[in-house]
């Protein structure tokens, strides 16, 4: 039933044209968390947990103790995506979260037609984005949250600066815990590269002799849209026995650079000790390089502290598999 629904929701005709490749700012796309990873990446109703806010600015309102998560992934050829988040209850008034997201390619080897091999320069492609949030329970069955993100992107010495917006909240359907969730992601204006690697100099005139040939000049490039990102999704649990539970995921998507699609995912849990996760992602997606996914987690206490152990696994059609870790500690 959940499925079907999602799968409904999602399954609109698409357009002729994606708009793939269309946006900047594509980092934000990448799921930092392993739970929700394996979970193919259906997070937009995931239940508690500060791995939760990346999909939803309005888990945070769920959340009842302070927390402290950092992931790692190695991403394609070499590059290293890195997230921590920290969230905070305030008294009273709800809860405040700030994160912050680098992804970054290491030094490349500077290579021309006369150096092939290189020329002893390099440089680094380097994306980072630092979130600040805020959310709150509304109501016994109601939670909303917003964050504002600083996104910068970098290649050599050319760079873009932008802000984004990423709002959500979280409605309990039943006693037993069902969630129905939607949130907006990376909602911004547009934003252009600018810098000195853009500079060069020009000869206005090259047929007339004696005038100044080395004129300065800069190229302007095109302002581009944020990678814009709606999800609406069900998460609804079940009990197997006493200590065992099983939690189902799924959640339509409607992205402003590609076709509508599906993510779904499942959940083992065993003595509150284990998980075992299981996943599929961009299910109908036009081209879609992406599908199956796994993983894992363990939890325990660490002092007078709980803490969670996750690793997902990602498969890519034509590119690198890639892996996730990720560390929780909840005081």
């Amino acid at each position: 039933m959940i499925v079907g629904a999602c799968a409904l929701a999602a399954a609109v005709p698409a357009s002729a044209q994606t708009k793939v490749g269309s946006t900047l700012g594509t980092f934000l796309r990448i799921e930092p968390g392993a739970r929700g990873a394996a979970l193919g990446n259906a997070g937009s109703a995931l239940p508690g947990g500060i791995e939760a806010v990346y999909y939803n600015a309005g888990a945070l309102g769920l959340l009842d103790q302070a927390a402290v998560l950092y992931s790692h992934a190695d991403w394609f050829v070499g590059i290293s995506h890195d997230y921590i988040g920290i969230a905070l209850p305030v008294k009273g008034l709800g809860n405040v979260f700030t994160s912050v997201t680098s992804l970054n390619s290491g030094p490349i080897e500077v290579r021309t037609v006369e150096n092939p091999l290189g020329t002893g320069v390099e440089y680094t492609v380097s994306n980072v984005a630092l979130g600040l949030g805020y959310g709150r329970r509304i109501t016994e069955r109601f939670a909303a949250g917003l964050q504002a993100n600083y996104v910068t992107e970098k290649i050599w010495n050319t760079s873009e600066r932008t802000m984004t917006f990423n709002l959500g909240s979280l409605y309990r359907l039943n006693k037993q815990g069902a969630l129905l969730g939607f949130s907006l992601a990376n909602v911004g204006t547009q934003a252009r590269f600018t810098g000195r690697d853009l500079n060069f100099t020009y000869d206005a005139n090259p047929d007339l002799y004696g005038d100044n040939s080395g004129l300065p000049g800069e190229q302007s490039t095109d302002s581009f849209p944020l990678p814009g990102l709606f999800r609406l999704g069900l998460s609804w649990p079940l009990t197997l026995g006493e200590h065992s539970h099983m939690l189902l995921l799924a959640e339509g998507l409607h992205p402003n650079d590609n076709s509508e699609s599906v993510n779904l995912g499942a959940e083992w849990n065993l003595r509150e000790l284990l998980a075992l996760r299981i996943g599929y992602q961009t299910l109908f997606q036009t081209d879609s390089q992406l599908g199956l996914t796994f993983g894992f987690g363990v939890r325990g206490k660490l002092g007078g502290n709980q803490y969670r152990f996750d690793y997902a696994w990602a498969g890519h059609d034509y590119l690198d598999d890639t892996h996730r870790l990720t560390m929780v500690v909840e005081f």
